[in-house]
């Protein structure tokens, strides 16, 4: 799925055999309304490609990045240390791994200071997507914010919610419609997305 302006985030995977398994990243991402795309590029096998892509990234719009991979689980390393986005790793499970995916989570876990990634639970690209959700989610809030303080007062902006839902929530009086501070639900992300 892509949107009027690209994909708001790009999915990585090191081989065609990966896709089958970020699968539920997809249709998590697809139930929202996030724009996204899926990429296959190695680490391993074409590591240039995996820098080219996570350079231009932001030039293109991507917000977020997800990567899955197993085994040594490179790839959201080589990700992260190419690009200043948030990049989320997918440990995968391998028939090759003796250890049933647990070197994939230790090997995304585990990067060296300065290269930040994210990691979710073993075969787990529904939960990448909604840690995704939530990252755009708070930089849209960002947004949200920004462009509310510059436009002229007209009234609240309106919220989404039914009336009380956020009744001590200090940004609740100000017209919040972001579930920044947690008290809401992340299902409202989609259309909260698509309304900036």
């Amino acid at each position: 799925m892509s949107g009027a302006d690209g994909p708001l985030v790009g999915i990585l995977v090191g081989s065609e055999s990966d896709r089958e398994r970020m699968q539920p990243a997809l249709d998590e991402l697809e139930a929202r309304g996030i724009s996204h795309e899926l990429e296959v590029r190695s680490a391993h096998r074409s590591p240039d490609a995996v820098a080219e892509y996570a350079r231009g990234a932001r030039n293109r719009g991507i917000r977020v990045l997800i990567a899955g991979a197993g085994l040594a689980a490179a790839l959201p390393g080589a990700v992260a240390a190419h690009t200043d986005l948030p990049v989320i790793g997918v440990p995968l499970r391998s028939s090759l791994s003796v250890l049933d995916g647990l070197d994939a989570l230790l090997s995304i876990a585990q990067m060296p200071p300065g290269v930040p990634v994210a990691a979710v639970g073993v075969d787990n690209a529904k939960n990448a997507a909604a840690l995704a959700a939530r990252i755009l989610g708070s930089r849209a809030g960002v947004r949200l914010r920004e462009r509310r303080d510059q436009a002229p007062t007209a009234g609240p902006i309106p919220s989404p919610h039914p009336p009380g839902v956020l009744a001590g929530c200090p940004r609740k009086a100000r017209g919040c419609v972001t579930w920044v501070c947690g008290g809401c639900d992340s299902s409202s992300t989609g259309a909260f997305l698509s309304a900036l």
